[in-house]
C-alpha cells in the first residue's frame, strides 16, 4: 500500500535536516566498467536528472552543472515536488567519480560517470534511507537560437567593460529601444551564485525576459554574465559587498553609450542583486533609482534559519520538530559567530553535526563543517542589509513574491521598508500574490506553448517594474 504524499514528505524532511551530499565511491573488486581518465572527463555542463525511488514512490531530481573559467564547476539541486530550488552543492571530481556536498538537507549522491559521459550511475543516501539512482544528461536548451527566436524590434549589441577594481573583464549584451533616444536604462544584477547574463536556472531566464519585456517598451537594458561565467573574466566574488563593484561597472559603461539618458540610469537586481543594488546605492555616483526583486531584509544569520524552517513547514514536518531543528541551528550559527579561530570552530561544528545526526559520518561532518565556517559563509551570516540604507538617496521599487520559499516577502520587506523610510526616501512597495523566487506567476498563469504549460516572468511584475521606471524619468 503506498504512503500518502503527506506521509511521503514527512519521511523526505527526517533525511533533509542537514542535507549533504558527500561521501566516497570505491569501483568494486573485477569490476569491468571503463574508467575516464582525469584529463578525458567530458563537460558536465547542463542538467542531470534522475528518479529518486523512494517509500510509495519516487521524486525527480536535477543537478545543475555551470563550468566556471577556473576550471571547477558550481551546481545547484531541484527536486520539484518538494518544492526544492537551487539548492546550493560543491562538486568534487575524481577520474570518473562525481562527488556533491550541499548544505541544507541531509542525504548524499555519489556517482560514477559512463564513458559516453551521458550517464551518472550511483547511490543516493541519507540517514537510514539508501537507494540507488542514475542520472541522465540533457543539455540546456539555448534560449536564445536563431532557429526559435525571432529578430526583436531593438537593437542588440555585444558589451564589454573592465571592473578595474578587481581587473575584471565583463562581457554581456545591451539592449536598446528602436528610435534615436536618448533612453533611460538599468542594469540588471543576477542573484547569489555564478549566473550567466539571463540569470538562467534550468531552462527558466528570468532575467533575459525581463530585459526583452523592458527594451521593447523603451527601456534600454544591460545584463552581464557574472565573473568566470561565460564570456566574463575573473574569480567569481564571494561577498556580497565585493559585487558591487560590477555594478558601478555595469552603469559607467551605460554612461559612455550617446543612446542613454545619463540621468535616469538604475540598478534593478533579483536576489542577492537587489542587495547589491541598494549598497551601491549608498556609494559614490549612485544610480538614479534601484529596483529589488526579492532582496534580502534581514541579517544572514536569520535568513538560515528561517529558509530551513520554511523548507520543513513545505515538507510537512511537525512543528515540533521545526522548533527543535531552529534551536540546533541556531547553537551552531552562535558556535561559528563566537569562535574565531577556525580550527576550533570547525571540530566543534563537526561534533554537534554527528551529535545531532548519528547517521552523519566523520567525513560528511568535516566537510559540512569546513563549509559552515569558510570566509564566504561567515561573511553572510554577518552580512546586515539594512546598515547601509541611511545612505541611500534614490527612489527604491521593493518586490517581492508571497510564494517565495527562499526570502519571505513579508518579513524581508517589512525591513527594507521600514531601513528606507526611516532617512524618508521615496520607497514603493508591491508584494506579488503567487509569485515565487523566480518571479515566476502561479503555475495556472503559465503560458501553453507547444501543448505543454511552460514558466513565464510575472507579467504583473513586469509592467509594474516598467511603469515605475517610466514615473521616474518625468520626476
Amino acid at each position: 500500500m503506498k504512503i500518502s504524499t503527506f506521509r511521503l514528505f514527512r519521511l523526505l524532511a527526517a533525511c533533509c535536516l542537514t542535507l549533504v551530499l558527500a561521501g566516497t565511491v570505491r569501483a568494486s573488486a573485477g569490476s569491468d566498467t571503463a574508467r575516464v581518465a582525469d584529463g578525458d572527463l567530458p563537460p558536465l555542463d547542463g542538467l542531470w536528472k534522475g528518479p529518486l525511488k523512494v517509500p510509495g514512490g519516487q521524486l525527480e531530481v536535477i543537478f545543475r552543472f555551470v563550468k566556471l573559467t577556473g576550471g571547477e564547476y558550481f551546481c545547484t539541486l531541484d527536486v520539484p515536488l518538494q518544492k526544492v530550488s537551487r539548492m546550493n552543492v560543491k562538486t568534487e571530481l575524481k577520474g570518473d567519480t562525481i562527488r556533491l556536498y550541499a548544505e541544507e538537507a541531509a542525504s548524499r549522491f555519489i556517482g560514477k560517470l559512463s564513458p559516453d559521459g551521458k550517464q551518472m550511475v550511483g547511490m543516493w543516501q541519507a540517514p537510514g534511507f539508501k537507494t540507488p539512482m542514475t542520472l541522465t544528461f540533457t543539455a540546456v536548451p539555448a534560449m536564445n537560437a536563431k532557429n526559435v527566436r525571432l529578430t526583436p524590434p531593438y537593437r542588440e549589441e555585444e558589451a564589454t567593460f573592465s571592473n578595474l577594481t578587481v581587473n575584471a573583464r565583463l562581457a554581456g549584451v545591451l539592449t536598446i529601444p528602436a528610435g534615436p533616444g536618448p533612453f533611460p536604462a538599468v542594469v540588471l544584477l543576477s542573484d547569489s551564485g555564478p549566473h550567466d547574463r539571463d540569470g538562467t536556472v534550468g531552462d527558466f531566464a528570468p532575467l533575459g525576459m525581463l530585459a526583452d519585456y523592458l527594451t521593447r517598451r523603451g527601456i534600454a537594458v544591460l545584463r552581464f554574465d557574472d565573473r568566470g561565467v561565460a564570456k566574463s573574466g575573473g574569480t567569481p566574488a564571494t561577498t556580497t559587498a565585493d559585487l558591487v563593484s560590477d555594478a558601478q561597472a555595469g552603469l559607467n559603461y551605460l554612461r559612455t553609450r550617446p543612446e542613454i539618458d545619463l540621468s535616469h540610469l538604475g540598478l534593478v537586481g533579483h536576489g542577492e542583486g537587489g542587495n547589491v543594488a541598494l549598497l551601491a546605492a549608498a556609494q559614490p555616483l549612485p544610480p538614479a533609482f534601484v529596483v529589488t526583486m526579492a532582496a534580502y531584509g534581514l541579517p544572514g544569520r536569520e535568513i538560515v534559519v528561517q529558509q530551513q524552517a520554511t523548507t520543513l513547514r513545505t515538507l510537512g514536518t511537525e512543528a515540533a520538530q521545526i522548533d527543535a531543528a531552529t534551536k540546533r541551528q541556531q547553537a551552531m550559527l552562535e558556535i561559528i559567530r563566537q569562535t574565531t579561530d577556525n580550527a576550533q570552530a570547525q571540530a566543534i561544528v563537526a561534533n554537534m553535526l554527528k551529535q545531532n545526526n548519528a547517521a552523519v559520518d566523520n567525513a560528511t561532518a568535516q566537510a559540512s563543517a569546513a563549509e559552515m565556517t569558510s570566509p564566504h559563509y561567515r561573511y553572510f551570516l554577518a552580512f546586515n542589509p539594512i546598515e547601509k540604507l541611511p545612505a541611500v538617496a534614490c527612489p527604491v521599487l521593493l518586490l517581492n513574491g508571497t510564494a517565495d520559499l527562499t526570502v519571505n516577502a513579508d518579513a524581508n520587506i517589512t525591513a527594507l521598508e521600514k531601513g528606507l523610510k526611516a532617512s524618508k526616501k521615496n520607497v514603493t512597495v508591491h508584494k506579488l500574490i503567487g509569485v515565487n523566487h523566480l518571479f515566476q506567476p502561479d503555475q495556472t498563469k503559465w503560458p501553453i506553448i507547444n501543448g505543454q504549460q511552460q514558466p513565464n516572468f510575472s507579467p504583473e511584475t513586469e509592467e509594474i517594474i516598467r511603469e515605475w521606471i517610466v514615473a521616474q524619468t518625468k520626476k
